[in-house]
């Protein structure tokens, strides 16, 4: 007994280190400030509340079905790589260019919304492919084929737990910010917002790769 949760620990372990490298949470922290600047406490939470659950119900259905889903869609993971790899890197350019002087196209980031609003930005790009890209659903299939119906269940509970890591540290953002200063934070974002957009090239041609089999 004592060895059979000695290995089961140590499977969470290396699950939980694995996708905490993937998803990092700190480096989303910018983009969750940026999509949400100007919006009221209980729209951000809303948001972030969201976000959370809507990547753990991708990861969650991938674990389980990813390879009945990508077989009956004819989905391939190189496709996905593509798409996310293009999400990203708009994302990152945007956050690099910042507001701008642009009045006629505002973004939702730039105004005021109510709780029930926002959605897409929950979706896309905090919950996918931020925090449930390829990466992400790749190494939770890989893991959730173990051995077992206990390792799935490890991989779900680790990615709850980092979920929850992720939300609190939205909820933080605020009090993050004014710890580091609005300039830091400003130099963080665009910094990040320039390794986003690395990292959605990356993902590009890693996917544009395997499609043609470079």
């Amino acid at each position: 007994m004592r060895e059979l949760f000695d290995n089961y620990f140590a499977f969470a372990t290396t699950v939980f280190m694995g996708l905490l490298a993937i998803v990092n949470p700190i480096s989303a922290i910018p983009v969750f400030l940026e999509l949400t600047s100007n919006m009221d406490k209980p729209s951000r939470r809303n948001i972030a509340t969201k976000s959370v659950l809507i990547a753990f119900s991708i990861i969650a259905v991938f674990s389980v079905a990813g390879k009945l889903i990508f077989h009956v869609f004819g989905i391939t993971l190189a496709a996905l790589r593509v798409t996310g790899g293009i999400l990203v890197f708009v994302i990152g350019y945007e956050m690099v260019r910042g507001k701008g002087e642009d009045k006629q196209n505002p973004k939702l980031g730039d105004q005021p919304v109510k709780a029930d609003q926002g959605i897409s930005v929950a979706i896309t790009p905090l919950a996918m492919p931020l925090l449930a890209g390829p990466g992400t659903i790749t190494t939770s299939m890989s893991y959730s084929a173990a051995k077992d119906v206990y390792h799935l269940l490890i991989v779900m509970a680790v990615y709850a737990l980092i979920c929850y890591i992720t939300y609190m540290l939205f909820i933080a953002g605020d009090k993050i910010v004014k710890v580091i200063g609005t300039n830091v934070m400003m130099v963080i974002t665009k910094m990040m917002g320039l390794i986003l957009a690395v990292i959605g090239v990356q993902m590009l041609a890693l996917g544009a790769m395997e499609l043609f089999k470079l």
